[in-house]
């Protein structure tokens, strides 16, 4: 590669080479950087091209201020003059060829050389998170008697109820960001139209106050639209069903002071446009690709009445998410809700649309080859642009993390290594044919550190397969949690890891929904449906071998912690094979014995479900994220197994509390470890 267009790609964050699954070094090819660089808003597509371009980057003045300042706390940082901070609070003060470091945490502005800048002051680290244990829990799969066809915040305020009051101190969800309003309903909860707001269609119709107030033909017809439970989760006959509903109600109920939050208002314009011209804003007509645009504000004004409607869906959110947050409350948990924040968004949705100038346009984020994936991934997911960002004071990361934040006890970040670096794929390549481009991770993980600590929340980052050193020591510097997989907890030789050496600063579970349950991993149901599904990369009999093997090396491991019976008559079936419900719980004995601070339990694991949530390389092939579980949440309170993991899990990690400098109850850590 010309050593003008390395220059100038490191100048601008685009890795020109990178390292492989296998620790090996690969040259990114030049179309690529060239590509990413005009993202980026570089143009690099000539050598004169390139010339201007290095010149304008090498004439940058390092000494100056950049546009956003992020300091730590407690620690001073140089200027190149006297300057002002204008505090959050409102307060000034004058400061003289340094900042000082007894700065409040928080928001500010700083003056100084000439320019004004945003000014950001994060914790070195939040508080050391509690050692409990807890559920995951896709909550579409939940189904009561009073949930319609999937699992509603109802059910999940009952569930986070009965949990707290088990002993669990956690409930993490999949995320609930929000989906395009027309049909087809998106079922992937990780490709969201917006991260910024709540899927009305996990909205309990019979808990809003409209519905309390309508009279009572009205609400016979709306209880009429219930869906009954399918096999499988139909999410545009909920939705059909529920949004029939909530506009029978939404008469009856107080309207939605739209002025009070502008970014509502949008997000609500863009549903109701969503809803004439479909959910990809990009095939709108050309006049509605602005949400600044005249055309845009005349249709606001037609569309009043679905703008409101909009508004109000998420509103109810709002009010359905508190009685949550309540409920971990007086159940006195220590962490309570733990949302899952997903790596990107869909570039036509919502977030595509309002937050456009912060984002690249055309790149999809994905990630190199490895061992899984051969070819790549690309998940067709919009990326920020560092550089925007930073100008823009990072307003709109900030605004993302505090509307999640709202409602949680705990933030997980999903793919949290793009807090570094992000694989983008430029338009018109292969997946394979991305390179990472590097963001400013001192300031991302700084604000996330930031709105968790005003939130009160801890932080736990998705870490899992390749990612760099910095990572791990980034997340455990600010008491932030890594994951740790039991599937993935083997030493060079595929031997499983015992549980006393997986690490301490961790979210420990056996599985993610991206992999086996349990039961199916015992049972070789990953092999059985891949082979069916032609996913398979080498022969079914290898795999099955393959699988054989993995299930004796985890046999072995639980045998060698003493954590399985030994004897064949204890527990065994007839082939001297220990029965599959002992070997579950045993894993969950590995789980409690490990030191990992928190622990997370599947539903799917201890009801018995063979089939896993999501089946990568697959969109329709597979049912992803529409298998309920086999139990309604009044059986899951009853059953055998459940009952016999929250006794092992509440004697391994007993419920300790003590208020915090908030007034919440929090676990005890007396070795504050």
């Amino acid at each position: 590669m010309d050593r003008r267009l390395v220059a100038l790609a490191t100048a601008h964050g685009v890795s020109t080479w990178y390292e492989d699954w296998r620790h090996r070094r690969v040259e990114v090819a030049p179309e690529t950087v060239v590509g990413v660089l005009g993202l980026l808003g570089v143009d690099a597509t000539s050598p004169a091209a390139i010339a201007d371009a290095l010149a304008a980057a090498r004439a940058v003045d390092r000494t100056t201020l950049p546009p956003t300042v992020v300091v730590t706390e407690g620690k001073a940082r140089a200027l190149p003059g006297p300057g002002v901070v204008s505090l959050e609070d409102g307060g000034r003060r004058a400061v003289d060829g340094e900042l000082p470091g007894d700065l409040p945490l928080g928001w500010h502005r700083l003056a100084c050389d000439g320019r004004d800048v945003t000014l950001v002051v994060v914790p070195r680290r939040l508080p050391v998170p509690p050692r409990t244990w807890g559920w995951m829990l896709q909550l579409y799969a939940l189904t009561s008697e009073r949930s319609w066809g999937m699992g509603d915040l109802g059910d999940l305020a009952e569930f986070t109820e009965w949990a707290g009051a088990t002993g669990a101190g956690l409930v993490l969800l999949n995320p609930l960001h929000a989906v395009g309003p027309a049909h087809p309903v998106a079922a992937s909860p990780y490709s969201p139209a917006s991260r910024r707001f709540v899927n009305p269609l996990y909205l309990r119709v019979s808990d809003t106050a409209a519905y309390a107030s309508a009279d009572p033909a009205t609400r016979a017809v709306v209880d009429a639209l219930r869906p009954d439970r399918g096999d499988l989760i139909d999410y545009d006959e909920v939705w059909t069903a529920k949004r029939r509903a909530l506009e029978l109600l939404h008469p009856y109920a107080q309207p939605v002071d739209l002025a009070a939050d502008p970014a509502l208002t949008s997000f609500a314009t863009w549903c109701a446009l969503a809803e004439r011209h479909g959910n990809d804003w990009r095939a709108w007509p050309a006049e509605l690709h602005h949400p600044d645009a005249p055309a845009v504000a005349e249709q606001r004004r037609e569309l009043a009445d679905r703008v409101a409607f909009h508004a109000w869906l998420q509103h109810l959110c709002d009010e359905q998410l508190d009685a949550v947050t309540a409920a971990a409350r007086s159940a006195g948990m220590p962490v309570g809700v733990v949302h899952d924040l997903a790596v990107g968004i869909d570039p036509g949705g919502a977030d595509g649309w309002q937050l456009a100038d912060v984002l690249a346009q055309g790149v999809r984020v994905g990630a190199p080859p490895d061992d899984f994936n051969q070819l790549g991934q690309d998940w067709g997911l919009a990326a920020w642009r560092p550089d925007r960002l930073a100008e823009t004071g990072y307003a709109a990361y900030r605004d993302m993390l505090r509307r999640t934040l709202r409602h949680a006890g705990g933030l997980r970040v999903d793919h949290v290594a793009g807090l570094w670096r992000l694989w983008w794929v430029p338009p018109g390549a292969g997946a394979a044919e991305g390179t990472y481009v590097r963001y400013d991770a001192e300031a991302m993980l700084g604000i996330l550190a930031l709105e968790a600590h005003r939130a009160g929340a801890v932080v736990v980052g998705e870490d899992l397969g390749t990612v760099q050193p910095a990572v791990t020591r980034g997340l455990r510097g600010r008491n932030m949690l890594g994951s740790t997989v039991l599937w993935f907890a083997r030493d060079d030789d595929g031997a499983f890891t015992p549980p006393a050496r997986w690490p301490r600063n961790a979210l420990a579970t056996i599985s993610t929904h991206d992999l086996p349950t349990a039961p199916g991993f015992l049972t070789g149901e990953h092999v059985r449906v891949r082979d069916e599904l032609k996913l398979l990369g080498t022969d079914v009999a290898v795999e099955r071998a393959r699988a054989a093997a993995d299930r004796e090396r985890l046999l072995a491991m639980l045998r060698d912690e003493e954590l399985l019976p030994e004897a064949p008559d204890a527990g065994a079936v007839a082939d001297g094979e220990p029965d599959d419900g002992d070997v579950v719980v045993a894993m969950h004995a590995a789980l409690a014995a490990s030191p990992a601070r928190l622990l997370g339990v599947s539903l799917y694991d201890v009801l018995g479900e063979v089939r896993q949530p999501n089946m990568p390389g697959t969109v329709d092939e597979y049912p992803n994220w529409r298998l309920p579980l086999p139990a309604s949440v009044a059986q899951i309170r009853t059953d055998p197994g459940v009952t016999r993991i929250v006794d092992l899990l509440t004697a391994a990690r007993p419920r300790r509390t003590s208020p915090d400098r908030a007034g919440r109850r929090t676990s005890a850590d007396p070795a504050g470890e």
